[in-house]
């Protein structure tokens, strides 16, 4: 699948370095994203209006959703601990990625300290 045909807003090499480290292969959590970025989408309004938003790259919002946020979207999916903590990972991980590419990393950075970014696709 290249970057345009995806329906998740992270990048393809972030999803293989994300799946990686959280030992989840890259069709795994190419899927899992897919999942979660519908729910996501369905969920955009309640997102805008309960958290803080981060405008980031290529069409990509981000919400800074409180902690615990993937675990309870894992629970939600069905999803065992490691493919939720695989869906941190990327969000977290694109989300950084932005904030270098904004020139903004020290702030992103500091965010993820307290709390867990949450990457929406523009539909």
């Amino acid at each position: 699948m290249t970057d345009s045909e995806r329906t998740h807003p992270i990048e393809g090499q972030t999803v293989l370095l994300a799946g990686a480290r959280a030992s989840v292969t890259l069709s795994q959590l190419s899927a899992l994203l897919e999942r979660a970025q519908q729910q996501l989408v369905d969920q955009r309004v309640e997102y805008a209006r309960q958290f803080e938003g981060i405008d980031g790259t290529d069409g990509r919002t981000y919400f800074l959703a409180s902690d615990g946020h993937w675990a309870r979207v894992g629970e939600e999916l069905g999803l065992t601990d490691r493919e939720a903590d695989a869906l941190r990972r990327a969000h977290e991980s694109q989300f950084l990625r932005d904030g270098r590419t904004l020139d903004r990393l020290d702030e992103f950075e500091t965010s993820v300290e307290i709390r867990e970014p949450v990457a929406i696709a523009q539909p």
